[in-house]
């Protein structure tokens, strides 16, 4: 339940400092899957900045990329991040990275620490979410599913321990079934819908108010924007969503193959797959 902490009604905007929101990451964080009647995205990290603070004593800075993977976020968009000086940060990242056909783990977990040290050292609180299984939204065969589940989780992993070892607002999507209902995913099953972008916000906002934060306003769990039609869904398909499908399959597929095959011999001589094939992905780091 959604701790009651918003603020009374009528007061004024002086009440509130002034909210400095940067949102790091990719095209989650972007808002694809939320569209504006207008054009445009909003999205997760826009929904949450209207609970931050009134609409005049909040900055958000949406500084996520469509197709950025861990490193691109430790990149350029930390080095943005840290000029404005922001009071909160969030980073959500790192599905790109589990949709490659390569994947090193110890070059992640350095960059995602980095991200929050460096985050945490500008005096920003910083809120991270774990990631859901690549798998499962895309309905992949299980063969092919359980090595992308495995370098989600290890990513998680990551995630968990960086949490508690600096001041991190952390979000386990994982833990709360919804995540897979049918109805929060848009057409690609890779980007939230609108109901899936207000999700995410309220459960960021439940977290704040956990920690006794005061919330401007919690948000509409309803969408408020009429849904895309079937038509503008298979267009988006047929001109988007094909074309991502093809690029990732040159570049993940093989690599899946390879560790499906790999993880059933591994299976056959009785050996534990899941712990050779972590290290063989590569591993998790000590």
């Amino acid at each position: 339940m959604m701790p009651a902490c918003e603020a009374e009604p009528g007061s004024g905007p002086l009440a509130w400092p002034v909210t400095r929101f940067a949102a790091l990451g990719d095209s989650v964080t972007l808002g694809m899957g939320d569209p504006m009647p207008s054009g445009g995205w909003r999205g997760w990290a826009a929904l949450l900045a209207g609970s931050l603070a009134p609409p005049d004593r909040v900055e958000l800075s949406n500084l996520a990329l469509s197709g950025a993977l861990i490193r691109d976020v430790a990149g350029d968009q930390l080095d943005h991040a840290v000029s404005l000086a922001p009071t909160h940060a969030s980073v959500l990242v790192g599905m790109n990275d589990t949709l490659r056909g390569t994947f090193d783990l110890s070059a992640i977990a350095t960059d995602l620490e980095r991200i929050v040290a460096t985050l945490e050292r500008t005096g920003a609180l910083v809120l991270t979410a774990s990631l859901p299984d690549p798998g499962l939204l895309l309905r992949i065969p299980g063969s092919l599913r359980r090595p992308l589940a495995r370098r989600a989780h290890a990513i998680n992993g990551v995630l968990g321990r960086l949490a508690e070892r600096y001041q991190v607002v952390h979000v386990d999507v994982t833990a709360h079934p919804a995540i897979y209902d049918k109805r929060m995913w848009g057409v690609d099953r890779l980007h939230p819908s609108e109901r899936g972008h207000r999700w995410l916000a309220r459960l960021f906002a439940a977290q704040l108010a956990d920690l006794g934060m005061p919330l401007h306003a919690i948000p509409d769990p309803e969408p408020t924007n009429p849904e895309p039609s079937a038509w503008a869904q298979a267009h988006w398909m047929a001109t988007k969503g094909t074309t991502w499908i093809v690029r990732r399959s040159r570049d993940l597929v093989p690599r899946l193959l390879q560790l499906a095959a790999r993880e059933w011999w591994l299976d056959r001589r009785g050996r534990d797959s899941g712990r050779e094939l972590i290290a063989l992905d590569p591993g998790e780091p000590g």
